[in-house]
């Protein structure tokens, strides 16, 4: 059997990114649907109004969210223990986010089926809560990384949780929510800005240059808040790159977040641009350009997911009831022939998806207007 070009501790890297342009890729693209399912009910009044909001994203939103089951696929192969952690941990949080996460192609499909206002109203604050609870439960998800999660593997290396769903929603985790609704808020306004006119564009382009500009200060109000009152965490000993994944192996001390910052300077380019990027998508869409407000809230939404990325770097997931037990990308991963395999499979596959996805957008490009739906029998 030939030898694997790649050596094991090199293969778990280029997989922790590929995770990371996976989280990127699914909070951008599936990001501006939870965006204006947030915005919904303050964008658009009437029945036309919210018809139009909800085609803008209706002939997308199923291919957007394949990045989520990626992403959830990734985890699963290349980091089987985060799986197992994060899924029985989480679970609770994950129930909530599969039934809002239901309502959105139960409220597209059967909105618009009965011409009844009381019917169409119900489904339409559906689709809000399909958009708005999902954005708030990843932030807190997110804002639990850097906290820490309550878990321990017994002698079996079996997952031992001790917390309950609302020892998730502490304040700094909600801040953290609080981040990630407002920031896919803007990036949705960014989309309804570039694909409407009129009344929809109008009040999307000021309600998402105010959260574009919330998104900005909350997240130095919780980039502040983690450097000085959330306490972090670093492997001291016992850490084998290239060995077998065994999480309870190493030595783990309570240490600043901040120090891959004060070791690596250049990596400050991140939360600048996170703040600048959503500061620009809020000028942008206060003076009606929408695709460059799209882009820029791109920029900010990557910048910030990058940012804790390297924060908590080698931390997938910490453990606040014994540090030792956290996980990393150096003993959590699948075994080196996996992630070779999977590696292959993402070379060959996802210049496909990604270009097939570009086609998909060419094919819809232009604005959606009261015309392009009646003309469609097929239209939300």
């Amino acid at each position: 059997m030939h030898a694997i070009p790649l050596d094991y501790d090199t293969l778990r890297l280029i997989w922790w990114l590929l995770l990371g342009i996976l989280l990127i890729g699914f909070a951008i693209a599936d990001g501006f649907d939870l965006g204006v399912g947030t915005l919904l009910p303050a964008v658009a009044r009437t029945d036309a109004e919210r018809r139009l909001t909800l085609n803008v994203i209706g002939p997308v939103w199923e291919g957007n969210q394949v990045w989520l089951i990626t992403g959830g696929g990734a985890i699963f192969a290349a980091f089987p223990i985060l799986y197992a952690v994060s899924f029985s941990g989480f679970y609770l949080a994950m129930f909530l986010i599969l039934v809002a996460l239901i309502l959105r192609p139960v409220g597209f499909k059967f909105r618009s089926k009965v011409e009844n206002p009381t019917w169409r109203a119900v489904w339409d604050w559906a689709l809000f809560v399909g958009g708005f609870v999902p954005a708030l439960v990843f932030g807190v998800a997110m804002g639990n990384v850097v906290v820490g999660v309550p878990f321990h593997f017994d002698d079996g290396l079996r997952v031992i949780y001790e917390g309950n769903l609302f020892g998730l929603l502490m304040p700094f985790q909600l801040v953290c929510g609080l981040v990630s609704v407002t920031m896919l808020a803007a990036h949705g306004a960014g989309m309804l800005v570039l694909k409407t006119d009129g009344p929809v564009a109008v009040r999307a382009g000021k309600l998402g240059a105010l959260a574009a500009f919330a998104a900005a200060v909350l997240f130095v109000l919780a980039g502040v808040w983690m450097a000085l009152g959330v306490d972090g965490y670093r492997v001291t000993s016992g850490l084998d790159l290239t060995g077998a994944s065994n999480p309870a192996l190493k030595q783990v001390a309570h240490a600043s977040w901040m120090a891959s910052y004060q070791a690596m300077p250049w990596t400050w380019i991140f939360p600048v641009l996170g703040v600048a990027g959503m500061l620009l998508s809020g000028v942008l869409l206060l003076r009606g350009k929408g695709g460059r407000a799209f882009l820029a809230s791109s920029l900010g939404i990557a910048s910030i997911i990058l940012t804790e990325g390297l924060a908590v770097f080698p931390f997938l997931l910490p453990s606040s009831s014994d540090p030792n037990h956290g996980l990393t990308l150096w003993d959590a991963s699948s075994s080196h022939t996996t992630l070779f395999i999977m590696l292959i499979a993402v070379v060959l596959l996802l210049p496909i998806v990604l270009l097939y996805t570009a086609w998909v957008y060419r094919v819809l490009r232009g604005k959606v207007g009261a015309d392009s739906i009646g003309q469609n029998p097929n239209a939300y």
